[in-house]
């Protein structure tokens, strides 16, 4: 990859890292499944007249909407106003990639590599390790929903995958139009109508400025640039960049939240980071193909 192209897939993850910090912002803004609904509402109506339909069925369109931007996103944003850190849970979050795999298997039968397997059991085990440093039910809920969220990213990713090769801003962009009626809907019945009147009556600056975040840098401008570089390089070069988003989630939660990491969460976080990269570099560059895969690589 040329110089420019890394510095844009860097600031692309530094983007979606600190996006953390603005969602804990936000939920102090807004209750989270309306602000949830209020970032696709703005990213979708000011590009749905420039991006054409992608050729996939509305049926995709309408999976990935559903899984991805209400199931997804909303257990995200409550596990997160349920207490769970922006640093973890911009960790947690990559549990995304493992559940992937996991799915792959047993619904494509895509068999893992042992890059794969030692990756899954390393990285759930730090995971497993994070669960021991909440102090708080509510925290150790928003731990369960975030994973949740996760899981939902997972399945996701498979539907993207049934999409076929599309341009993923365009697909974004008309995905988008399914989530803000489901989560107004949900917000209406569990946040209530009051609750989210008081909010709309108090914003502020700062509840804008996080809405204008999530929107435009994080959903428009990120996938975009990703996009692009994915069209470019392919998903082989781009993706382990991917993991240092949990990495400029935690700094940025740390530098502007305060958010302290012991030495457990140091352990467990390296211990999800390593099981990330044996997950996302491919097999030969670790030397860990399975018998199978080598004898197809050969």
């Amino acid at each position: 990859m040329k110089l420019p192209d890394i510095l844009l897939a860097t600031i692309v993850a530094a983007i979606w890292g600190f996006n953390f910090v603005v969602i804990h912002v936000g939920i102090n803004s807004f209750p989270p499944l309306m602000f949830s609904a209020l970032r696709f509402i703005l990213a979708t109506f000011p590009l749905i007249f420039f991006c054409p339909r992608p050729d996939v069925s509305w049926k995709i369109i309408l999976g990935i909407g559903m899984v991805l931007g209400v199931i997804k996103f909303g257990f995200l944003f409550i596990g997160m106003d349920a207490g769970l850190s922006a640093g973890l849970a911009s960790l947690v979050l990559q549990a995304q990639v493992f559940f992937t795999v996991i799915l792959a298997a047993f619904i494509y039968k895509e068999r893992p590599t042992i890059g794969h397997i030692l990756g899954i059991i390393i990285a759930f085990s730090g995971i497993g390790l994070v669960a021991t440093t909440v102090d708080t039910n509510a925290t150790l809920v928003g731990l369960v929903l975030v994973l949740t969220a996760a899981f939902a990213w997972a399945v996701s990713n498979l539907l993207m995958k049934k999409a076929g090769a599309v341009n993923m801003l365009h697909l974004m962009v008309w995905v988008c139009l399914v989530p803000p009626i489901p989560l107004i809907g949900l917000s209406l019945i569990f946040e209530g109508w009051q609750e989210n009147m008081k909010a709309f009556a108090e914003i502020d600056v700062t509840g804008i400025g996080a809405v204008l975040y999530i929107s435009y840098l994080a959903t428009i401008l990120g996938f975009a640039a990703w996009g692009r570089l994915i069209r470019k390089y392919g998903a082989g070069r781009v993706a382990p960049f991917s993991l240092l988003v949990p990495v400029f989630g935690m700094i940025s939660s740390a530098v502007f939240l305060g958010e302290q990491f012991g030495p457990t969460r140091i352990i467990a976080v390296a211990l999800v980071i390593g099981g990330l990269v044996l997950t996302v570099l491919k097999p030969k560059v670790l030397g860990l193909t399975s018998p199978q895969n080598s004898d197809r690589e050969r």
